[in-house]
């Protein structure tokens, strides 16, 4: 599953476009283009995600199904 899918599927049911926009400081249409692939996702995008959804930065970047973060 590719990135943009996985931050479409972490979003959902928790929060809008653009309340992750907010959290990003970007705009709600940046935000569709990372879950369309338009974009790629900046690093420092990726990791605030995965704090904000608790999941790991693997399974945001679909290197593994499981969410849990591993330290």
């Amino acid at each position: 599953m590719d990135i943009g899918t996985r931050l479409k599927e972490a979003r959902e049911g928790k929060a809008n476009q653009q309340q992750i926009a907010e959290l990003l400081n970007t705009t709600q249409q940046q935000i569709s283009k990372y879950e369309n692939n338009v974009q790629e996702i900046p690093c420092r995008h990726i990791i605030t995600l995965a704090r904000y959804f608790n999941v790991s930065t693997d399974y945001l970047l679909g290197l593994t199904d499981n969410k849990t973060k591993q330290w």
